[in-house]
């Protein structure tokens, strides 16, 4: 009989991961890479840990994982909420440790960009509108 394997989509800021969680060793595979060979910075290798460490199920899963978008940060950050939602999908317990360790909702940090209509819109003084105003009779304008 095959093993079962849960799939997961993380997202953070502007990248997606699409994660496989599947019962083995701890083996972590990202774009074909390990994990040490894929983030260079200590601090993003954690973040990924991050949800086995708080459900105390460090090892006990093979992970591959498909990551795009982004910078290394949000990389990083969708792989753990990928992993948060797989880890969810295979044991219902763990959502509540995960959320409480503010792992379960995806976030949604994202800078929006701002329209040139608005940014012209800020830059135009209060008194340009009278420019465009006609006499009125009574010699006032406007």
């Amino acid at each position: 009989m095959a093993e079962k394997v849960f799939t997961a989509t993380g997202r953070r800021k502007t990248s997606v991961a699409r994660v496989s969680l599947k019962p083995g060793k701890g083996r972590i595979t990202i774009n074909a890479k390990s994990l040490q060979e894929y983030f260079g910075r200590e601090t993003a290798r954690m973040i990924v840990l991050q949800p086995f460490d708080v459900t105390q199920t460090s090892g006990n899963f093979d992970i591959d994982v498909n990551v795009a978008g982004g910078g290394n940060s949000g990389q990083a950050g969708a792989i753990r909420h990928g992993i948060t939602r797989a880890l969810m999908q295979i044991n219902p317990e763990f959502r509540s440790p995960l959320k409480k360790a503010g792992f379960v909702r995806g976030t949604h940090a994202q800078s929006s960009e701002k329209s040139t209509d608005a940014t012209r819109r800020e830059n135009v003084p209060n008194t340009q509108s009278a420019k465009f105003c006609f006499p009125i009779p009574a010699g006032r304008l406007c």
